[in-house]
């Protein structure tokens, strides 16, 4: 992939200790280019080589490391304690590789957990996503008020259900009223 990448326009060159700092630069910037990593290792010549994280509109969608080739396993690679050299450039979309190439696509929140370890920055990711949208269905569910709601009345009243099935009616309204008593007045 290395050989495929257009000179870029350098955007930030220099070693990090956190990688975090640059995907949160990029995803800041909403940069479409890409990002080469040399880890610790590739610094002080013991190999491995350069990884290559390819961004759309700040969201990383594929990643290259020559050792594993594309996709999650090149985070792997990339990732490691120490410093790291990274160049970031900004590119055209059309000059970049396909964003949808099966083999070196990832997840657009892998690289902040893999490389960063920061699941709050790979959250942020996910939501800038295309499709990313405000979050996972689960999400989008529980910022919907009414339908949280409707779900909290349904299970009251499978549990009032039970409870005079049971025969515990009694001592379900013996606690609400306890409860009620404890409550300070307005």
């Amino acid at each position: 992939m290395n050989d495929r990448l257009p000179p870029g326009r350098l955007l930030r060159s220099r070693v990090v200790d956190d990688p975090g700092t640059v995907l949160a630069d990029a995803l800041d910037r909403g940069l479409t280019g890409y990002a080469t990593l040399e880890p610790q290792g590739t610094l002080l010549a013991e190999g491995g080589g350069r990884g290559v994280l390819v961004f759309e509109a700040g969201v990383p969608r594929l990643a290259y490391h020559p050792r594993t080739g594309g996709g999650e396993g090149a985070l792997s690679a990339m990732a490691g304690p120490g410093p790291c050299r990274v160049e970031l450039c900004g590119a055209p979309a059309d000059a970049l590789p396909a964003f949808d190439a099966p083999g070196p696509s990832v997840d657009p929140g892998a690289a902040a957990e893999r490389l960063a370890g920061d699941p709050t920055l790979a959250a942020r990711t996910r939501r800038r996503a295309p499709g990313g949208g405000d979050g996972s269905a689960v999400e989008a569910f529980l910022a919907d008020e009414a339908a949280v709601e409707a779900v909290r009345e349904e299970a009251r009243a499978e549990a009032e259900r039970r409870a005079e099935e049971w025969g515990l009616r009694s001592a379900l309204c013996d606690r609400e009223r306890s409860r009620d008593d404890a409550r300070p007045e307005d």
